[in-house]
């Protein structure tokens, strides 16, 4: 697998215009970890986006407040880590945002069915 990854970079360095090739080579950039963590957890990310469209009764209130958690502590690991991961803080701080719109949802439905709202709702409908 390594002489994959060796051989796609030196692709990379030959093909990626010279302006890019700062941002290739960076250590938060394409070659390296640093840039493909984040980039796959916009996945999670928009999946979180996504979920903004359930009925609330489908909602689940522990993942939405993991992730929110989650979110908020890797936002702030990305900036004091070296080198500073701008692309990791800002996946980290939308899912924190879309989660916590599912997490604040989760709590109003929460706070309907304890009260008898719903009940209400459904008999009315």
């Amino acid at each position: 697998m390594a002489f994959v990854y060796r051989a796609i970079c030196r692709t990379g360095d030959r093909l990626v215009p010279q302006k890019y090739q700062a941002f290739w080579n960076h250590p938060a950039g394409p070659k390296y970890i640093h840039f493909w963590a984040p980039a796959m957890k916009w996945g999670l990310s928009l999946a979180g986006l996504g979920n903004t469209l359930l009925p609330e009764e489908r909602l689940s209130f522990n993942q939405s407040l993991s992730l929110v958690i989650t979110g908020v502590i890797w936002a702030r690991y990305s900036v004091v880590i070296t080198p500073v991961n701008y692309n990791l803080m800002t996946v980290n701080i939308f899912m924190s945002l879309t989660n916590g719109i599912n997490l604040i949802r989760a709590i109003r439905y929460r706070y309907k069915v304890t009260h008898g709202q719903t009940a209400k709702i459904i008999k009315e409908g």
